[in-house]
């Protein structure tokens, strides 16, 4: 049984229409002040920031948004007999599992915007139902249960990932014998650096991205071809070959 894991970043839902990041049309690069949205000191003090990002989050392309043939390829990749894949995810969108992958191979290393977490009490509830408050008339709609603020269970700037899915996606890439970075610019730690623990630990290391990276001169391979073509062909690819 060959191991293979796909990390995956924004670039690999842009085909499905939601924006990237921190690529050249990113909307880092296109709004600063947006970051603000996302960064959890300002989202905590600041009501006016909590408003905003409720407006952001009603209008995200998420919603409408369906997995393109790169998700569909991994999940195809998946039912091959004699290979297992695991995804972990820097994506908070969820087209993974809408693309057919099981949840329980899929590590959503920045969380998911589908469902909103109180920062008091912790309980987490469908970020839909948030969304309706939101659409009834509740700008900043808090916890039914404590009044606390509540927030997408995504990690914003300032947090820190959850010890437990990162220290399993670190076994995921000791343990590898492909590691698959795509849509990824690997410059986000400390997910980035999965890339080079799966190489360290004798993984063939394959880059897909539009732009260069970091970790391209440790890459076995690196592949620069849109997303939505190259990476079924490359996973078509892998399929083929014999352990």
């Amino acid at each position: 049984m060959t191991l293979v894991a796909i990390l995956s970043g924004a670039g690999i839902s842009t085909d499905s229409g939601i924006p990237d990041y921190r690529g050249p049309q990113g909307l880092w690069r296109r709004d600063p002040q947006a970051e603000k949205l996302v960064t959890y000191d300002y989202y905590m003090a600041d009501p006016d920031i909590r408003r905003r990002s409720w407006i952001m989050r009603r209008e995200s392309a998420t919603w409408n948004a369906e997995p393109n043939a790169a998700h569909r390829a991994v999940a195809e990749l998946d039912r091959r007999p004699g290979v297992a894949v695991r995804v972990l995810t820097q994506n908070v969108d969820g087209l993974h599992q809408l693309g057919g992958m099981p949840d329980r191979k899929v590590l959503e290393l920045h969380g998911t915007a589908r469902t909103v977490t109180c920062t008091r009490c912790h309980v987490r509830s469908p970020m839909a139902e948030a969304l309706a408050r939101v659409a009834a008339g509740e700008d900043d709609p808090a916890c039914t249960k404590c009044g606390g603020i509540l927030k997408s269970a995504t990690v914003m700037f300032g947090e820190r990932l959850d010890p437990v899915v990162l220290g399993q996606a670190m076994a995921v890439a000791k343990a590898c014998e492909v590691f698959v970075a795509v849509g990824t610019t690997l410059q986000v730690q400390p997910a980035a650096s999965l890339a080079g623990i799966a190489a360290e630990h004798g993984a063939r290391l394959i880059v897909v991205n539009a732009e260069p990276t970091p970790y391209d001169e440790l890459a076995d391979e690196v592949v620069r071809e849109p997303i939505g073509t190259a990476l079924p062909a490359l996973l078509e690819r892998l399929a083929g070959e014999k352990p």
